[in-house]
């Protein structure tokens, strides 16, 4: 299988589906029937600029560095600094899976309880981020080679985790059943889909630079990659459609 084919099988063919479903079942319901189509759609176009913009850089220097790395045989050979165009586009496809996912499960899972605003809560939760970070980027300055993914993956993705945090986590914790749902169903689906692709020779994580631990055929520190991806993604779809977040930029500006 190519890279290409494992983008049409395990990517472009949920969101195909999930296109169908809203469709079908006229689930274009929330944010998107309040606030028109548009906003949603908004929501996932800046989901997929920042996941671009703000991986682009990382993942190249994974790539150069030998922290995993593909099979020539099965990319098209087209690159984009170090990295493979398929790479790209698994970034954008996967914001646009994660944000169908979130419309479709809105309905059933969000809460229409009123907010009761927690600075306290956005405070202390997004200061909790940074003990781990620090853990990873000292253990990264260190130089443990085995550690060296998981704490470039840490040092990464918890800097933007914290920054939402800070500024919805009392938002984030209201919808937490919908939050949950957005991140749980992905997380599996995408580890198992990422098992396949390295059994299937696609990428390969360089086993100097990991953890050596696996959760049945799948590194451990790929299964972090995804869980913190798609955390990213189902708190910047929740925080970009609440209506309290229109109010706090507001109040910001």
């Amino acid at each position: 299988m190519t890279y290409f084919g494992f983008l049409v099988r395990f990517l472009a063919g949920p969101i195909v589906a999930l296109l169908v479903f809203l469709s079908w079942s006229a689930r274009w319901g929330g944010p998107a029937a309040r606030q028109g189509r548009k906003a949603f759609w908004l929501a996932v176009a800046v989901q997929v600029f920042l996941a671009v913009v703000y991986t682009t850089p990382w993942d190249n220097y994974l790539v150069a560095h030998g922290v995993w790395y593909y099979n020539p045989a099965q990319v098209s050979g087209i690159l984009i600094g170090y990295v493979p165009i398929e790479e790209y586009i698994f970034f954008v496809l996967q914001a646009v899976l994660i944000g169908l996912l979130w419309q479709s499960l809105y309905d059933r899972f969000h809460s229409a309880e009123p907010l009761h605003p927690s600075p306290k809560s956005r405070i202390w939760s997004s200061a909790a981020i940074l003990l781990p970070w620090l853990a990873s980027l000292w253990l990264l300055v260190a130089g443990w080679k085995p550690v060296t993914y998981m704490g470039l993956i840490l040092v990464w993705a918890l800097p933007p985790i914290g920054l939402q945090l800070a500024f919805g986590a009392d938002i984030l914790w209201q919808q937490r059943r919908l939050v949950a749902a957005v991140i749980l169903i992905p997380v599996l689906y995408l580890s198992v889909a990422d098992a396949v692709a390295i059994r299937q020779g696609i990428w390969t994580i360089d086993a100097a630079q990991s953890t050596g631990i696996f959760i049945g055929a799948l590194p451990l520190e790929e299964g972090l990659f995804f869980f913190l991806t798609v955390v990213l993604l189902a708190f910047g779809m929740t925080l970009s459609l609440a209506a309290e977040s229109r109010v706090r930029l507001a109040a910001l500006r």
